[in-house]
C-alpha cells in the first residue's frame, strides 16, 4: 500500500499543482504535508487576497526573477498564466485584473484559491497525508526509492521536493527541504530573507510611523551608487521601511547588508515633476501666499504628519513667512522633497519575508524537466530552488509552472 509513482512533499502551490499534474497522467500520487492542513502559506498570501499571477508576457516576466530568470522560460512556456486562470476557473474560482497587471480571484479570498485546488487534486486522486514530515529522500546508487516520514517509508520512483523556503516559519516553511536536498548531494545557494522589510537608523521613520505614501518613488544606493529604483507605494513603520517598493527594492539591500556595505534609500515624493518643474511650481506657490507661514505652504506639498519632520529637518521656524524664504532655502525644501534620505540598518527576520531567496542550485536542476542532475527521479518546485521574483503575483507563478513541469516529466518517464 505505500508504494507510489511519486510522492510530492510540501502542499503548497508548487506541491499541490505537481501533484494534480502527476495524477492528471494517470500516476499513484502521494502528497505529504508536515502541517496539520493544505496550503497555509498559501492562505497568507496578498495579505489574504491571493495575488494569483500576474499578466506580463514571458519576456517581460523573467525580467523580474531572480538571479536568472531565463532558467524558467520552458516552464513558463509549457504552464503559464493563462493556464493557471483557466484551471481554477474551471474549478470555481474567476480572477480580475487590476493595476500592475495583477490578476486576484473575484472574491479577493485566497481560501477560494485554495479550496479550487484541492478540488482539483481529490478529483484527480492524490492521495493525501497532513501531519507527516518527511526525515529522509531515500536513495540507492543516486537513484530515487522513495521517502521516510514519521518514521514510516513511502516507496517511489520520483520524488518531487516542493517545502518551500524559510519565510513564514509558522505556515510550515523552515528550511528543511533544503536540508533535504543537501543530505543527496545538492549545492545550496546562500539564502536569505527576500521581499522583506527593511529597518532604519535614527528616529525619522519613526517619527512617521503609520504615513502610508503613493505614487513616490524610492532609489536604493549601495555604497553611494544607484542600484534600483521603485515607484509606488511605501509605508512608515516604527523599525524603518515597509511596502510594495520597498520589498521589491530589499533583495539589492539585503545582499548589500550581508556584505557589510553603506546601504541607503532616498524617497522621492514628488517623482512626476523634475528638479526645476519642483523649483518653479515652489517659487508659485510662495509668490501667491507669501504672508502665510511656512508651515502653511508646506501642507501644500506634504501630509501633515510629514510638516513637522520636515520642519524639523530643515531647522526653519515654522512661524517664518513665505515671502521671507530665500533662494538657498528654497533649494533645501525642494532637495528634501526630491531626496528624504534614509540609512539601512538591517532588515526583518524571516518571519515577515514574504519569500527566501537562495535555495538549491539551477546548475544542478534541468530547466527542461526539472529533474535532479544528481539524482535520477528527484525533482524540484517552487521556493525551495535559487529563483525569486519581485511583488506582484510572479513568485506563485514559478511555483504553479515549476510544479506543473515536475509532475508532468516525472510522468512522462513512467
Amino acid at each position: 500500500m505505500n508504494n507510489f509513482d511519486v510522492v510530492v512533499v510540501g502542499a503548497g502551490p508548487a506541491g499541490l499543482i505537481a501533484a494534480g499534474r502527476a495524477a492528471e497522467l494517470g500516476g499513484r500520487v502521494l502528497l505529504l504535508e508536515k502541517m496539520p492542513r493544505e496550503g497555509r502559506k498559501l492562505l497568507i498570501t496578498g495579505s489574504g487576497r491571493c495575488n494569483i499571477t500576474n499578466n506580463a508576457p514571458i519576456g517581460d516576466f523573467i525580467t523580474h526573477v531572480y538571479p536568472d530568470g531565463r532558467f524558467l522560460r520552458n516552464a513558463f512556456s509549457r504552464f503559464f498564466s493563462k493556464e493557471i486562470i483557466e484551471l481554477l476557473k474551471k474549478y470555481g474560482v474567476d480572477s480580475i485584473l487590476i493595476t500592475g497587471g495583477r490578476y486576484f480571484p473575484v472574491s479577493h479570498k485566497s481560501l477560494d484559491v485554495l479550496n479550487a485546488l484541492l478540488r482539483w487534486i481529490r478529483e484527480m486522486k492524490v492521495e493525501i497525508q497532513c501531519g507527516q514530515r518527511v526525515e529522509q529522500i531515500i536513495t540507492e546508487g543516486n537513484v530515487i526509492k522513495g521517502v521516510q516520514a514519521n518514521g514510516q517509508k513511502y516507496l517511489a520512483a520520483n520524488v518531487i521536493l516542493a517545502t518551500g523556503g524559510k519565510s513564514y516559519p509558522a505556515t510550515g516553511s523552515t528550511g528543511e527541504g533544503y536540508e533535504l536536498a543537501r543530505a543527496v548531494g545538492h549545492t545550496i545557494e546562500n539564502v536569505w530573507p527576500a521581499l522583506v522589510p527593511l529597518t532604519t537608523e535614527g528616529k525619522l521613520a519613526q517619527n512617521l510611523q503609520g504615513l502610508n505614501l503613493k505614487d513616490v518613488k524610492a532609489v536604493l544606493w549601495v555604497n553611494d551608487k544607484k542600484e534600483g529604483e521603485s515607484l509606488g507605494e511605501m509605508i512608515f513603520t516604527h523599525f524603518g521601511l515597509s511596502g510594495p517598493i520597498i520589498l521589491t527594492l530589499s533583495r539589492i539591500a539585503v545582499a548589500a547588508l550581508q556584505k557589510s556595505q553603506k546601504v541607503e534609500i532616498t524617497i522621492d515624493l514628488e517623482p512626476m515633476l523634475d528638479e526645476r518643474e519642483l523649483d518653479n511650481q515652489l517659487l508659485t506657490d510662495i509668490n501667491e501666499h507669501g504672508k502665510k507661514k511656512i508651515s502653511n505652504l508646506l501642507h501644500y506639498w506634504l501630509s501633515a504628519s510629514m510638516v513637522p519632520v520636515f520642519l524639523e529637518l530643515l531647522g526653519f521656524d515654522p512661524e517664518k513667512e513665505c515671502h521671507q524664504i530665500s533662494s538657498k532655502e528654497r533649494k533645501q525644501i525642494r532637495h528634501l522633497i526630491k531626496n528624504l534620505r534614509f540609512k539601512i540598518s538591517g532588515h526583518r527576520s524571516y518571519k515577515e519575508a514574504i519569500i527566501t531567496a537562495g535555495g538549491v542550485s539551477t546548475n544542478e536542476i534541468s530547466s527542461k524537466t526539472m529533474e535532479s542532475k544528481l539524482v535520477s527521479g528527484l525533482y524540484f518546485a517552487g521556493e525551495i530552488i535559487d529563483l525569486d521574483a519581485e511583488t506582484g503575483g510572479y513568485n506563485l507563478q514559478i511555483a504553479y509552472s515549476t510544479g506543473w513541469l515536475a509532475g508532468d516529466s516525472c510522468m512522462k518517464k513512467v
